[in-house]
């Protein structure tokens, strides 16, 4: 049976909206459908959600669930980065498409820093990402995919993702299956853990599926399981 990474990942949408405007987005959809807020392309950040973070309960977030960090502003970045820093008992993970409009550096522990690449003329994001975002652990996502990537150069990763395209347009984009065998050899010859999303099951079948996380994100998993385990006997 596959794994569900929302299952194991969990959004925290600290900052809602994006300027990059991808045809395919489905984050702006949903604020569209559920009036989230006014302007997808004017980002929003609700620091009262910060409060969530010291949840006791060990947990893996994804923070760009519905922006990315290119758009967050450097105040609100830092504010979030603080939070972080009070609860090492979570790991959390941001992504961007736009590695270029970012400098920064952290010394977190638990924060995961990735971008998201569509195609091989996107594979500049991954060095863009390491030399503009000085971190402790990087991660690529590769969803959905629109050719073949070819050979990457995934050098300093720590985690790749492997996905396809869902909604209205996934029957038009799929990603190949020869595609995600590929990305999934290159990082295992590094070393690289590798997940490929559920959503692959139709293209690739369950029993080819590989679903691996970072040795940190299975700690957590393991506390979670122990802390649930505690706590239901009270």
């Amino acid at each position: 049976m596959s794994v569900c990474i929302k299952d194991n990942i969990q959004n925290m949408n600290l900052v809602i909206g994006c300027t990059v405007g991808c045809s395919y987005c489905y984050a702006r959809n949903n604020v569209k459908r559920y009036y989230i807020i006014d302007d997808f392309s004017k980002p929003e950040f609700f620091p009262k959600k910060l409060r969530l973070m010291e949840k006791k309960r060990p947990q893996n977030f994804l923070l760009t669930g519905m922006s990315d960090l290119a758009g967050w502003q450097p105040e609100w970045r830092d504010k979030v980065f603080a939070k972080i820093q009070e609860n090492p008992q979570h790991q959390f993970l941001f992504l961007s498409k736009r590695p270029d409009l970012l400098n920064f550096e952290t010394d977190l522990e638990n924060a995961w820093f990735g971008v998201t690449v569509t195609k091989k003329s996107e594979l500049w994001r991954i060095d863009t990402l390491k030399a503009n975002i000085r971190a402790k652990h990087y991660h690529v996502t590769f969803e959905p995919l629109f050719d073949d990537p070819g050979k990457v150069d995934l050098a300093g990763i720590d985690w790749i993702v492997v996905g396809t395209m869902t909604g209205a347009q996934s029957k038009k984009i799929r990603t190949a299956p020869e595609w995600a065998y590929s990305l999934v050899e290159q990082a295992h010859v590094l070393g690289i853990p590798a997940f490929m999303k559920e959503d692959l099951v139709p293209i690739i079948s369950e029993e080819n599926m590989i679903q691996e996380f970072p040795k940190q994100f299975v700690e957590v998993l393991e506390k979670q399981r122990k802390w649930n385990k505690k706590n239901s006997k009270k």
